[in-house]
This record gives structure tokens, sequence and C-alpha cells, in this order.
């Protein structure tokens, strides 16, 4: 697993191989204090120690690699009053920071928005909050197009 570089790639759950998943439920696990040794944890989610020590310092939920950084997110939502208000006050209560929006002119009944959100203060993971945003009746589609 050496690299020279450290470049980093999002993958939808359903990709990943189950030994990753169970990685990072291990790690939950400990974090969480539900176990309190390796062993333990391993023995729980049902991987071997050495599968969990060969992947464990190369896998993590996108939230622990976006804490404290820089998001950028692609909006399309509906023109309808109030939808884009509804987003951000969205992102409010999770106490991020909203460093740049643009609002492109709607156009056959869409608008497509661009936010830039600081994370590092954020109440929730990033993953949650996007959810959130993506269940708001009018959001039509949520996309990440760049981390920092």
């Amino acid at each position: 697993m050496e690299s020279k570089d450290n470049t980093y790639y999002i993958v939808q759950t359903e990709a990943l191989p189950e030994v990753f998943l169970k990685t990072i439920e291990v790690k939950e696990l400990l974090k969480k204090g539900e176990v309190t040794t390796i062993f333990e944890a391993v023995e729980k989610v049902g991987i071997s120690r050495s599968a969990y020590y060969k992947y464990k310092d190369y896998i993590f939920p996108f939230y622990e690699m976006s804490k404290g950084r820089m998001i950028t997110v692609a909006l399309t939502l509906e023109h309808s009053p109030g939808i884009l208000a509804e987003v951000l006050n969205e992102i409010a209560k999770a106490n991020a920071s909203i460093l740049t929006i643009n609002q492109n002119i709607p156009v056959h009944g869409v608008a497509n928005v661009t936010t830039t959100l600081e994370t590092k203060n954020a109440t929730i993971n990033i993953e949650r909050l996007l959810k959130n945003i993506q269940q708001i009746q009018g959001v039509k589609n949520v996309n990440i197009l760049s981390k920092e």
C-alpha cells in the first residue's frame, strides 16, 4: 500500500469490498467505546486483526476527511420561492459557514446553485448535512464538486 502520492477518491459504499466496510465498523466500535480492544472489535464484526491493521490507516469515513475543510457543493433546485432559503437554513442549523454562493438564472424551472462551505465548526458530519439538504422538497440534486 506504499504510495508516493496521496490521491484520494470518493467511492460509494456499495462499491467497496466488505473488508473495508468492516474495518470502518471496527474503528467506529472503538471510537464509541462499545468495545475496549481491537481483538474484541474484529471478533464482533468478523474480520481478522491482520486485515484490520492492513487497512486501518487507509480507509475512513468521508466526514473525517472533510472536518475543518472547505467543501464546494453543486445543487439543482426547483425554481420555487423559499427552496434556497431552506437549504441555507439547513446549513446554518449544522453550524457550517457559507464562504461563497452562486445562483444561476433559472432555466426550464430549475436553478443551479454552487456554494462553498467551511465545515470546521459543523455540528454534524458533511454526509448527514448533504442528506438533510437532499430531503428538502424542491432539491433535485446535490453533488460534491471539490474539497480542500
